[in-house]
């Protein structure tokens, strides 16, 4: 019986644990436009079993959010809003509408394969690495010099500084 217990309480600590991504890390992109998960992270991948990801742009940089799939719930929040506001309406397009859903093989070496639209979106598409910058719940993606240019305090021919997001966006951690 107290075995039995045991195994359940280890099992329900076990679903609690949260995978954290910290850190920058460049890999490198294959001709497939594929990329390989750090070794660091491999392990709470296989551990906690996170083999269903999202792919899609971030809507304000040239660059991408890659995120576990149990811990999208900015994902079912955004999809709910309503879409006659325009805002609102642009950034479900942007990162609903360019979503891509995949599973890694926690098994082998976690590759990810980044579509080609994402690959020239975040102009890494002729690049042989890519910045993976992770951001606690999710990582980005990031072309190496644009990501330096950013660190730097440069700016990007593509933010999106002047807009104004309605309060129901503000809170979510895209």
């Amino acid at each position: 019986m107290c075995e039995k217990v045991c195994k359940s309480v280890a099992k329900c600590v076990k679903s609690l644990y949260i995978l954290r991504m910290f850190g920058f890390n460049t890999p490198s992109i294959d001709s497939k436009g594929r990329i390989a998960i750090p070794a660091r992270y491999r392990i709470d991948f296989k551990t906690q079993n996170h083999n269903e990801i999202v792919i899609t742009k971030d809507p304000q940089y040239p660059s991408l959010k890659l995120i576990i799939i149990r811990m999208a719930k900015d994902f079912n929040k955004l999809q709910s809003l309503q879409g006659l506001d325009p805002i609102v309406r642009n950034l479900q397009w942007t990162i609903l509408g360019n979503a891509y859903q995949t599973d890694i093989d926690i098994e082998g070496r976690m590759l990810v394969r980044i579509p080609s639209d994402l690959q020239s979106y975040a102009e890494i598409n002729e690049q042989k690495q890519v910045a993976l910058v992770g951001m606690g719940n999710k990582f980005e993606i990031w072309n190496i010099e644009n990501w330096e240019m950013r660190q730097t305090g440069g700016s990007l021919s593509t933010e999106i500084l002047d807009v104004v997001l309605p309060e129901s966006i503000k809170e979510m951690s895209f």
